[in-house]
């Protein structure tokens, strides 16, 4: 399994879930972008179709705010290549000019299975917006109370609730450097944080 981390506007910091996730899962390729401050929808879309295209192993994306519209707009030969997607508090391109060439978001049914993960108080996208998104990409919908944007500055490092989102898509996750003991002991942790979701 190849987990393709596409991280959103500005890249993801040291200490972001997904900065750790791409260096704690086995099989985590880490999507470049030339420019991440000015980001242009051609060059993002086909460096993360690249990415996919390039594996020769099933794959799953893990994306993140501009990450999540970006993954929306990929060409039908590189969804083709997915086979399961976690988007994570997805970004409103209309909200702000440097994103707007993002827009329009493209509101078809994504052809793979995914969740789509988004926060009641997300400052970059009201969660209305998100369950719209939900609906037209065929999501199932996972709405956390008061998370903010998901990311460090709401408190979002290792969040290990996502990796149980994550495992909900694939099955057990394998840790790099890590032997089936701590992959089952990293199951049997992760099956208690669906207790609180509100999942439409």
């Amino acid at each position: 399994m190849r987990y393709i981390i596409v991280p959103g506007w500005q890249g993801s910091a040291p200490g972001h879930w997904q900065s750790l996730w791409a260096e704690r899962l086995s099989g985590a390729v880490r999507v470049q972008q030339d420019d991440w401050v000015t980001p242009s929808r051609k060059a993002w879309v086909a460096s993360i179709a690249r990415t996919i295209l390039l594996q020769n192993e099933p794959v799953v994306v893990v994306a993140h705010s501009l990450g999540c519209i970006a993954t929306a707009h990929l060409p039908p030969e590189a969804a083709a290549r997915i086979q399961g997607a976690l988007l994570v508090a997805p970004a409103d391109p209309e909200r702000r000019a440097i994103l707007s060439d993002f827009a329009p978001v493209p509101y078809q049914r994504l052809p793979y299975r995914n969740v789509l993960v988004a926060s009641s108080n997300d400052p970059f996208c009201p969660v209305r917006l998100a369950g719209a998104y939900a609906r037209a990409w065929g999501s199932e919908f996972v709405r956390l109370q008061d998370a903010g944007h998901i990311n460090i500055e709401s408190g979002h490092g290792e969040w290990p609730l996502g990796l149980a989102l994550l495992q909900s898509l694939t099955g057990p996750v394998a840790l790099a450097d890590a032997g089936p003991a701590a992959s089952a002991s990293f199951t049997s942790s992760s099956s208690s944080f669906f207790g609180s979701l509100e999942i439409a």
